[in-house]
């Protein structure tokens, strides 16, 4: 049996305190420079991220993601976790890694191959890994374009419920839904996420399209434990105001939700 670590044991201790969790995403390659991402990636557990993401689809690897991942990491307190987009997105100087299977895609390569070309540098770098039943969500963006998903529709929550249940089965210990980056629909759907927190019991993540505080009070209501946010803090001037109330709106909804 996987043992849980660090990492896995602090979200779990979080939950178990009826915190929800806010995670900030930084995709290197987004940021008009290396220096702009490490800021927003500090600058963001300053002001009370829970843990700080780091990865993307496209070019988020090599000297860039080591550089980026190291200096982030030397500036904040909390977790820094690999949100990998492949196999190259892996550096040795996080704390922990999403170990996704994207369990709704088309290509056996994403169920498996790259799960096992990525697992020797893991075992070398003796990292911690976190099991992920990865499931994207319409529209799916550039995760869903790469990751070949048979996209979640919108308007079918029992679909994605069955897969999270699989992803349950399977020995996975988180599960992740994603509308994809920068989402023109909006985030996962209210009436999925409500679905998908009554298949399992396992951790639940959201992401993909959460730039509005509402959103995320109305994602963590419908019981979410995690919502993960990028591009509505990338490049702007009132990152520790947003991280700050997408916090407090989201343990809002927590204590609303416990009552």
């Amino acid at each position: 049996m996987m043992r849980i670590g660090k990492v896995e044991q602090y979200l779990l201790d979080k939950i178990e305190n009826k915190k929800a969790i806010l995670s900030i995403v930084v995709d290197p390659v987004d940021y008009p420079s290396p220096d702009i991402a490490i800021k927003t990636g500090i600058a963001a557990a300053e002001a009370g991220a829970d843990m700080i993401a780091i990865g993307g689809s496209i070019g988020a690897q090599g000297e860039l993601l080591d550089m980026v991942t190291k200096e982030i990491k030397q500036g904040v307190s909390v977790p820094v976790i690999l949100f990998p987009g492949n196999v190259g997105t892996i550096t040795r100087y996080a704390d922990a890694i999403y170990f996704l299977t994207l369990i709704n895609s088309r290509n056996p390569y994403w169920l498996g191959q790259a799960q096992m070309l990525g697992a020797p540098l893991l075992k070398q770098f003796n990292m911690e890994s976190i099991p992920t039943a990865y499931i994207v969500v319409e529209p799916g963006g550039t995760v869903g374009w790469v990751g070949d998903a048979k996209l979640i529709p919108r308007n079918k929550p029992k679909i994605a419920a069955a897969l999270a249940m699989t992803g349950e089965f399977a020995g996975n210990h988180m599960i992740f839904t994603d509308a994809g980056s920068a989402s023109e629909l909006g985030p996962v759907p209210v009436d999925m996420v409500r679905y998908v927190r009554k298949a399992t019991s396992l951790p639940y993540m959201v992401a993909g399209g959460v730039r509005k505080f509402e959103e995320a009070h109305e994602i963590i209501k419908a019981g979410a434990d995690m919502i993960q946010i990028g591009t509505a803090v990338e490049n702007v001037s009132d990152i520790r105001y947003r991280v700050e109330t997408f916090s407090k709106t989201m343990n809002d909804a927590k204590r609303f939700v416990q009552a």
